[in-house]
C-alpha cells in the first residue's frame, strides 16, 4: 500500500505511488475506501468492473466512481484490489465486506473524483498521481 494524504483546503488529496500501473490503481482503490471506511477485511464479496477510456487519467476517474457507485448501490466496503491493465482497459476483482456502522461509520464521505490536476506521471522508479476527493 503507498499512498498519503496530503494538505487540501477544502477536500482530501491523496497522493498515491506504485511500481506498475496496475499497482497505481489498485492503491488508488485502497486509499479512497480508507479515507472513507477506514479498516476492512476481506469476507469473501467479490465484484468484478471491467471499464474502457481515452486515456489512463479518465480511466482512473472512471473506476473510482465505479467503485463508488457499487459502494453505495449494494452498501459494500472493498479491501483488496486486484487489477490489470492493458493500455487504457482495465479489468479488475475487488474484494470485500458488507458495511457495518459499528467498525465503517467513522470516515469520510466521498461524493466524487476531480479531474483538476489529476496526471499520472511516470518517475524514475514508480508511477505517482495526485487525487483529489471531493467530500
Amino acid at each position: 500500500m503507498s499512498f498519503e494524504e496530503l494538505d487540501h483546503t477544502a477536500d482530501v488529496l491523496m497522493r498515491v505511488r506504485g511500481a506498475t500501473l496496475s499497482e497505481v490503481f489498485a492503491d488508488a482503490g485502497q486509499a479512497m475506501f480508507h479515507v472513507m471506511y477506514g479498516p476492512c477485511e476481506d469476507r469473501g464479496i467479490a465484484r468484478q468492473i471491467t471499464l474502457e477510456a481515452e486515456d489512463l487519467e479518465s480511466l482512473l476517474i472512471d473506476y473510482l466512481s465505479e467503485l463508488l457507485f457499487i459502494t453505495d448501490a449494494e452498501n459494500l466496503v472493498f479491501c483488496t484490489f486486484d487489477v490489470d491493465l492493458q493500455g487504457t482497459r482495465l479489468s479488475a476483482v475487488v474484494r470485500g465486506e458488507p458495511f457495518d456502522p459499528a467498525r465503517h461509520a467513522g470516515g469520510t464521505l466521498i461524493k466524487g473524483i476531480s479531474y483538476f490536476g489529476l496526471e499520472i506521471v511516470k518517475e524514475e522508479d514508480a508511477y505517482v498521481v495526485d487525487i483529489i476527493f471531493d467530500i
